[in-house]
């Protein structure tokens, strides 16, 4: 849709769209040069995605280790490693009010603080159960990381950066994921829970040297540290009224609306966004990527391929992947990223399937670790490219800030809530059939391109409170 076709249509359901007109002035304007400050601020904030790669990570290759050092039962391993998704479900759920009540910055000092004390109770354990209290503040931690870095980075970008920078959240946590991969195969198990510290002290320290979002502080009414946080944020030199006018007049415009309630989400108003970030992250998740990525090793294992280069080829296609991914996020658009994200994750699952068939049949027994291999790194590199890391550029952009708390908080949870039903509900499905995990997944992921199609919009290139104004009119 046009912009013009925007403004009209916002009109007309009494919501203006501000300072349209001026948009395109500001973006040339803005275009010129970037301050070092928005680099900085992102780096700092994308330390907290770090830290949730690092607890992503951390659970696989120290496996081993953790149950002979504490003398473990698989079910009581079986147990620390899936505590982390239900402290994330508990950090989604109080992700977006902590957000909106003690600022953005606010949010990443509690994840943060929560991190650090989970990797130390982590490295200190003797037993079980202060092991799983660690790990349920680290997931606590990752909860509210999740949420808050990819919204906080897309509130203080330019426009026409504004999608490489928030992509930046999913490229840190694979890195760290992999790396914590690579490094927990040669150093003990309590070593990598002290690295896990680092990036939480990182982000810590740097939360001190930088601004809070200035669209947060609008909303609060604090109009002085709103102008000095833009003005810090664009450059010293930059003319930010009319991006201060536009943001202003919308947080306005919003605050002359009723307060909504948490079942006031579900309102035709903001029926769209919500629909579409939740699907979003319904697409994502139910198409099978924790249970590839959790179990990818026996995967290759089934497939009669070495575990060993399967991972660490997987560990680095999606760090190179994903920088691609950056790269053209803001050239080529969201959807089409994830359309070509999603044909890929059918077509990797096909392949899988395909080759565990023929395993199956025993038809061709010598190309099935080749083509599973190979169907595997499609469906991983295909999950990095978009559906990976766009699904959480789209719900930081599409929400009102007067709704994304309750909001973000409702489409984190259900992310999360789909990690979990995925990676515990893989074994069975293998169990059940390999070739028919992966058809499934296929399946899945063929309505999920359905889904973008019909319900997504393009989010390139336009102001927040633009597309806010058009999509929850």
């Amino acid at each position: 849709m046009a912009i013009k076709e925007d403004e009209e249509y916002g009109a007309e359901k009494g919501i203006r769209e501000p300072l349209v007109e001026e948009q395109n002035k500001q973006l040339n304007q803005g275009s010129k040069g970037h301050p070092w400050i928005v680099y900085f601020t992102t780096f700092v904030a994308v330390c907290g995605s770090y830290a949730f790669g690092a607890c992503v990570g951390y659970s696989s290759p120290t496996q081993d280790a953790i149950r002979e050092d504490l003398n473990l039962s698989l079910a009581e391993y079986s147990l620390f490693g899936s505590i982390l998704t239900f402290g994330a479900m508990i950090g989604a759920i109080t992700s977006g009010p902590i957000a909106d009540f003690m600022g953005r910055k606010g949010a990443m000092r509690v994840s943060s603080v929560f991190c650090g004390a989970g990797w130390l109770v982590i490295y200190f354990s003797k037993g079980p159960v202060p092991l799983d209290i660690g790990r349920l503040a680290t997931g606590y931690g990752m909860g509210v990381f999740s949420y808050v870095v990819p919204v906080f980075v897309a509130e203080i970008a330019p426009r026409e950066l504004r999608g490489a920078l928030t992509t930046l959240n999913q490229f840190m946590i694979v890195s760290a994921a992999s790396v914590s991969f690579i490094i927990g195969n040669v150093i003990s198990w309590r070593a990598l829970a002290l690295i896990g510290l680092i990036p939480t002290a990182v982000l810590l320290l740097g939360l001190f040297f930088i601004p809070e979002s200035p669209r947060w502080l609008a909303k609060r009414g604090c109009g002085k540290e709103f102008v000095a946080a833009l003005q810090i944020l664009r450059g010293k030199d930059a003319d930010i009224s009319q991006e201060a006018e536009e943001i202003q007049d919308y947080i306005t415009t919003l605050e002359g609306l009723p307060k909504p309630k948490l079942l006031d989400l579900f309102q035709r108003r903001y029926l769209r966004s919500l629909t579409i970030a939740v699907g979003l992250m319904v697409c994502q998740q139910l198409g099978g990527i924790n249970g590839v990525g959790f179990y990818a090793s026996s995967i290759f294992q089934l497939a009669g391929f070495s575990t060993t280069i399967g991972t660490i080829s997987i560990a680095c296609l999606q760090i190179v992947v994903t920088g691609v991914g950056i790269a053209f996020i803001d050239k080529a658009g969201r959807k089409p990223l994830l359309l070509l994200s999603g044909s890929g994750l059918v077509a990797g699952s096909i392949l899988t399937a395909v080759a565990f068939y023929l395993k199956a049949q025993e038809i061709s027994v010598g190309a099935v670790p080749g083509l599973a291999v190979t169907g595997i790194l499609v469906y991983v590199g295909s999950f990095a490219i978009g559906m990976g890391a766009v699904p959480w550029v789209v719900m930081s952009e599409i929400f009102p800030v007067n709704i994304k708390g309750q909001a973000g908080s409702l489409a984190t949870l259900v992310n999360w809530f789909g990690a979990w039903l995925c990676s515990y509900t893989f074994n069975f499905l293998m169990s059940w059939s390999t070739y028919g995990t992966f058809i499934l997944y296929a399946a899945i992921n063929a309505l999920g391109i359905l889904f973008i199609v019909v319900v997504v919009p393009e989010t390139k290139g336009k102001s927040l409170e633009q597309l806010q104004a058009a999509i929850n009119a």
